[in-house]
């Protein structure tokens, strides 16, 4: 039990790691292409290293040997990370720090609380309350530009990635509920899939060439194996070791990697408030999900006590 809890863990870690250079890769390469041509690319990248993975560890045979409950579950997944995936790069191409991107995605992990609540069946502390509250003051602090008018109050994207939250949090329920029946191979090859077919319908609609600078191809290559394949891939492995909620701990912390990759890559630092918000939301979320991560480990002890 211990074991599988520290491959979680690590697969989280690892994931985490692997994300972070999404946010520096994507941005350099949307700086020159537009996102339907990033598309294109980035998920057949994607695609084509997941049907190898999948090949070589056997589990390619399982995408033709599900029920009709699972080819729905696929399906409506597929919808989900087409909504999630076009508004977290339209939020990349819009904020020009990707570190403020990052800070402000750690409202992922508070819908994904509620959500545990409502669909889960989850039950909510004060202090998970309370790493709510904290989240939420961060990301108001990062986004908050002293505007006259509503439209003005906040950067542009703040609703975009707030939006990206509400989807990333929805397609993890529905991952966490599946995934001991569907392999993590079977789940990625469905993902990129689904946003390949739609980054292809998009090239055509919006009248796209399929060729791009060769500078954009490098940063796509690089960030597509660390994104639609590794990523994810060690989420959804982390999933099979230990709670969502706790996955999202280890994730939290995403930020910072992206911060140091940001002033590396791109020369920009946020502005002072900037970092201080993305520090109260790194600080709410790791409250709120180790306060979730320990209830479940009193409940599992005391169950055990009793047995």
């Amino acid at each position: 039990m211990k074991t599988d809890k520290l491959k979680g863990y690590l697969f989280a870690l690892l994931a985490t790691l692997a994300f972070s250079n999404v946010y520096i890769f994507s941005k350099a390469a949307l700086n020159e292409v537009h996102l339907s041509q990033f598309g294109v690319y980035w998920f057949a990248i994607g695609l084509t290293l997941s049907i190898l993975y999948a090949a070589k560890n056997k589990k390619l045979n399982q995408l033709f040997n599900l029920s009709k409950r699972q080819y729905k579950i696929l399906a409506i997944l597929g919808i989900l990370e087409i909504l999630t995936t076009t508004s977290f790069f339209l939020s990349i191409h819009i904020i020009a720090d990707p570190s403020v991107t990052s800070f402000l995605g750690n409202m992922y992990p508070v819908f994904l609380t509620l959500f545990g609540i409502i669909f889960l069946k989850e039950k909510f502390s004060a202090i998970e309350g309370f790493g709510a509250v904290l989240a939420l003051v961060g990301a108001f602090i990062i986004s908050y530009q002293g505007g006259s008018s509503l439209k003005s109050l906040f950067i542009p994207g703040t609703t975009i990635v707030f939006i990206n939250a509400l989807f990333a949090a929805t397609a993890s329920v529905v991952v966490k509920k599946n995934v001991k029946k569907m392999s993590p191979e079977t789940m990625n090859i469905n993902r990129s899939a689904w946003l390949f077919i739609y980054s292809v319908v998009m090239l055509f609609v919006y009248g796209k060439s399929i060729l791009i600078p060769v500078s954009a191809l490098k940063n796509i290559a690089i960030g597509a194996v660390f994104g639609p394949f590794m990523a994810i891939l060690l989420v959804y492995y982390s999933f099979h070791y230990i709670e969502a909620s706790r996955s999202s701990i280890v994730q939290a912390l995403k930020g910072i990697f992206v911060l140091i990759g940001a002033w590396v890559y791109f020369h920009t630092f946020p502005l002072p408030h900037q970092v201080m918000g993305g520090i109260i939301t790194m600080i709410g979320v790791l409250v709120m999900t180790s306060s979730k991560a320990f209830k479940w480990k009193l409940k599992t002890l005391w169950g055990k006590s009793q047995g």
